[in-house]
């Protein structure tokens, strides 16, 4: 196989764009010849008349010796070309002589070549010296004057720099219409298609077998590989292929490696383009591009193509009327549109495209005919994480201990590329700690390290305020221990994580909905950072900036979004559609958004005062948590249940009972870490302290 690769490579070097290879065979089998050829053979010719006869011109010779020659009536004749240089011609009954003997015989290509040169200074004054050299003489010679044109190095002198400029240009010229090259070549082909085309050629070693996960996603593209690879299973009942199908989700769940896997599918060539692609800064390019793909797309049909964040094309028309700055992304959008279903039919094109923003595409773009598809691709849940965890564990090397079930209840709300960095950290963080095998703390590690930010075990903090850090957290894991609907607190730590100087990590419930006692619990519970700092200090400070930011942002969600407020009823003001963003007005009065105001600030005084109430019940408590956590830097939720007591409303997980069973083996000692957490789903974020 190796050999026959190394013939197949050899034969397209020898068959490739040599310019002077003369067996191209024409359109009748004959060797077609080569234009070339007649270039090679005039440069040659130029390059022969500069250079030929260049020893024909003698040896170089000094005024003494020539006046000796002179003297001793051994010269036949002077010829003085173009004023500078004498050739001097020695008698042949002289050339035997001793001094002669280096030139005798060596007249170069032309029999009548000098023997000698002298190149002349002053020509008036060579004249008198020659007459001067010879008064002894009998028979004196003269000088005789010549003037000669060496055609060849006179046309060459000017038209080797012409030909540079040209030979420069044509080669910059070629290399522009290869197609290849980098950012400011390809004058020529700028309005070309920069597609990446996978055909049966092309090797894609992605397939549906290689993404965890999407099980519903897969199913509907599934049926359409299977549609192009067996048409006539649908056709015969009179169904068609659709024209678009459009791949919506959040970041980093899959859409593009769902893509990829139908570009390892499928049988018929697949173009894969970006949206970016598209945007260029000369008019008309856009457009230009999307006609030249669909015409590639066409001439291989049945194909697809595939446009990976369309939103950079697909915004919304119309919204920016005042400047004009979308006049070109506008045009390539309405000449995507024209080719997706307009007057000229598009049949056997079918469209893949990506994007996390739908709500901002626009309309005539998102219709049947063009998208009639939609595939949401969501986070994972629970078994689709576990899934995603063992196609990533493949190439790790695993200790026994690592529990592929456990690490997905611990990593609620991680998409898939956030869990295969959680694979690769962990293998950084074992390789780092000089382990032979990647063991479960590593994965432990390497959440926390994904979701907290780097342990600063170092970070210089004073007495005051690592006590105050420590009185915030258990502020945190005192309310959401004591409060029905807060999740869970699992581990708090007052070691430096980031630009934190607290963390606390909960066990959220993976729900679809969420009532009002639910999310007003969360707020109080990320309230009780800041009363425990009122309760125990008599003052406030700025650590609670992130738990300020979160609990105003959920206390608007109640009010404007989700209708939860009594005081303004049932009533929303979220925009699905994205249009409010280009919007200079609210989508309510003045008077409303006073009222909006008014509400959020009720809510988060009231979630606040319940904190303070909890805390002051529960005073003791939260003292002795707060300084355990002193003592020991990270406390887990066993440490609270010999606090507080058992939860009243009891855990309905395992994944508990299964850390503190794990826990316990290995008594946790300062500055030690056992396991962690996820954070709130809802939240997205790890409850963080003294920012």
């Amino acid at each position: 196989m190796a050999e026959k690769n190394i013939k197949n490579k050899q034969k397209e070097q020898s068959s490739g764009s040599n310019p002077f290879n003369i067996k191209t065979k024409g359109k009748d089998g004959k060797p077609k010849f080569n234009f070339y050829w007649i270039y090679g053979i005039l440069a040659l010719i130029l390059f022969g008349v500069q250079f030929i006869g260049l020893n024909d011109e003698g040896k170089q010779t000094d005024w003494r010796d020539l006046k000796q020659m002179l003297e001793s009536n051994d010269v036949s004749k002077i010829v003085l070309v173009n004023k500078e240089t004498a050739e001097i011609f020695i008698k042949p009954e002289n050339l035997s002589k001793e001094q002669y003997k280096d030139v005798e015989g060596k007249t170069g290509l032309n029999k009548n070549s000098p023997h000698f040169y002298y190149n002349v200074g002053s020509v008036d004054k060579f004249y008198e010296d020659v007459e001067t050299a010879q008064l002894e003489v009998s028979d004196p010679i003269y000088v005789e004057t010549e003037i000669r044109h060496n055609w060849g190095a006179e046309v060459l002198s000017w038209i080797f720099p012409i030909a540079l400029l040209v030979g420069v240009w044509f080669f910059f010229m070629r290399m522009m219409s290869k197609g290849g090259g980098g950012a400011g070549g390809q004058i020529f082909n700028i309005g070309k298609s920069k597609a990446q085309v996978y055909d049966k050629k092309t090797s894609v070693n992605i397939s549906f077998k290689d993404v965890a996960g999407l099980e519903e996603a897969k199913v509907e593209i599934t049926e359409i590989v299977d549609f192009l690879k067996k048409p006539e299973k649908y056709t015969k009942l009179g169904g068609k292929i659709p024209r678009g199908v459009l791949l919506v989700g959040p970041p980093g769940t899959g859409k593009t490696l769902l893509a990829k896997s139908v570009a390892g599918e499928a049988d018929v060539p697949f173009y894969s383009i970006s949206g970016s692609d598209f945007v260029e800064m000369f008019v008309g390019v856009g457009a230009s591009r999307v006609r030249d793909l669909f015409k590639q797309a066409k001439e291989k049909s049945p194909s697809i193509i595939f446009i990976d964040e369309i939103d950079a094309i697909g915004r919304a028309r119309g919204k920016n009327q005042v400047t004009g700055a979308n006049d070109e992304r506008e045009n390539t959008l309405n000449q995507l549109l024209t080719e997706m279903d307009g007057f000229t039919p598009n049949s056997g094109v079918m469209i893949l495209a990506a994007t996390n923003r739908a709500d901002i595409l626009d309309k005539a773009l998102m219709r049947a005919g063009r998208f009639d598809r939609q595939i949401h691709v969501e986070l994972p849940d629970l078994i689709e994480r576990n899934q995603i965890f063992q196609v990533h564990m493949k190439p790790l090397k695993l200790a026994r201990t690592v529990d592929v079930d456990f690490l997905a209840k611990q990593t609620p709300g991680f998409s898939g590329a956030d869990i295969a960095n959680v694979c690769n950290e962990s293998a950084l963080i074992a390789a780092r700690s000089n382990h032979k095998s990647i063991t479960k703390q590593d994965f432990m590690d390497a959440i926390d390290r994904i979701i907290g930010g780097l342990e600063k075990k170092n970070k210089i903090i004073t007495p005051n305020e690592k006590k105050v850090v420590a009185y915030h957290e258990a502020g945190h894991a005192s309310i959401s221990w004591l409060l029905e609907h807060a999740h869970p607190l699992v581990k708090v730590t007052i070691v430096p994580r980031g630009k934190a100087l607290g963390a606390a990590w909960y066990l959220p419930e993976e729900r679809q909905i969420t009532t009002y006692d639910q999310m007003f619990d969360e707020m109080t519970a990320t309230l009780g950072g800041r009363a425990s700092e009122q309760v125990i200090f008599g003052k406030i400070s700025t650590g609670a900036l992130n738990d300020l930011e979160r609990v105003t942002k959920q206390a608007y969600a109640i009010v404007a979004y989700y209708g939860l407020s009594k005081n303004l009823g049932n009533v929303s003001y979220y925009d699905s559609t994205g249009q409010q963003e280009y919007s200079f007005s609210k989508p309510f009065s003045e008077k409303t958004a006073e009222a909006i105001d008014i509400e959020v600030s009720r809510i988060v005084e009231e979630a606040y005062s319940r904190a303070i109430k909890t805390l002051d019940e529960n005073k003791d408590g939260l003292e002795k948590l707060a300084e355990l956590l002193l003592e020991k830097e990270v406390i887990f939720s066993d440490d609270l249940e010999n606090v507080f007591g058992k939860r009243p409303w009891g855990i309905t997980t395992n994944l508990l009972k299964e850390m503190e069973s794990g826990k316990a083996k290995k008594k946790p000692t300062k500055n030690t870490k056992t396991a962690t957490i996820v954070p709130n789903e809802s939240s997205d974020e790890v409850s963080t302290a003294m920012e």
